[in-house]
Formats: C-alpha cells, sequence, structure tokens
C-alpha cells in the first residue's frame, strides 16, 4: 500500500468547509485541477462523481462513506488498483479545524505503481486545500459583513 497524508489549518468553519465540499460541481472554484466536473446525485454514500483534470480522461469517484460536517470517502479504481481519499475536518483548538486529505493505494502492484502515480496524483494538494480553506474563510467573513449590516 502506498500512502499520503497533508493537512491544513485554518480559522473556518467545518460547516463552512463541508458546504464548498459538498457544493461537487463548483470544485473548479477552489481546485485548479477539474476542467470539469459532474455528479449524479446527491453528495451522499453511493453516489457518483466524474472528475476531468485539464487535458486528460474522465476519473470516475465513487462517495463511500460520509458523515456530514466530519468527513467523507471517495474511491477510484483503475486496472487492480483502488485509490481511496479521505477529506477530514477535525478541531485542532483555538477556534481553528484541521483539514486533512489522504490517499491510500492498494491492490496487485500497489507497491510499485503507488509511488509512480500518488505524488502526480497528490502533488496540488497543498495549493488545493490552501484555496479550500481561503474560500470557506472568505465565504465565512462574507456572510459576517452581511449580517452586520
Amino acid at each position: 500500500m502506498w500512502t499520503y497524508e497533508h493537512s491544513v489549518e485554518t480559522t473556518a468553519t467545518a460547516p463552512s468547509v463541508w458546504r464548498l465540499w459538498a457544493d461537487v460541481e463548483r470544485w473548479a472554484d477552489w481546485n485548479s485541477e477539474i476542467e470539469k466536473i459532474e455528479i449524479d446525485g446527491p453528495f451522499a454514500v453511493g453516489t457518483r462523481i466524474t472528475m476531468t483534470p485539464p487535458g486528460e480522461d474522465p476519473i470516475p469517484l465513487l462517495i463511500v462513506e460520509a458523515v456530514e460536517g466530519e468527513l467523507f470517502v471517495d474511491e477510484a479504481r483503475f486496472g487492480g488498483l483502488l485509490l481511496r481519499t479521505l477529506h477530514r475536518v477535525d478541531p485542532a483548538g483555538q477556534g481553528r479545524i484541521r483539514v486533512t486529505y489522504r490517499m491510500e493505494i492498494s491492490g496487485p502492484g500497489a507497491d510499485e505503481a503507488g509511488p509512480e502515480i500518488g505524488p502526480g496524483i497528490t502533488a496540488d494538494w497543498p495549493d488545493t486545500m490552501a484555496a479550500l480553506t481561503r474560500l470557506a474563510e472568505a465565504t465565512e467573513a462574507n456572510q459576517a459583513g452581511g449580517a452586520a449590516r
């Protein structure tokens, strides 16, 4: 098995991050590695997402776990490989949360294929997660500003 994990901390709230995750059709607003994205139902277990990176073939994803405000897990299969990505929000103390993405590549040949394909898949995570949390923070600031009027 090959694994990679990256975390960022933010002042945004877990519900704000969850709303951005659940709004799949707008993922490209904070993920530059998406040219096109479609979802075939609600943001829930069993729903399929088709994500197309720029210049690449569509990648079918399946939501296999979803706990509102806390985490979701999607899976993609390529040949005999299973690419499982966990997206999680945890309290980090002092009004902050930690957003963590974790990829696990398993299946026959994962020990060889994981180090070959995994770093390319996860290379944008630091930028993507920074953009996600910035948007969540900005959305909260705009909502707070609107409520103060």
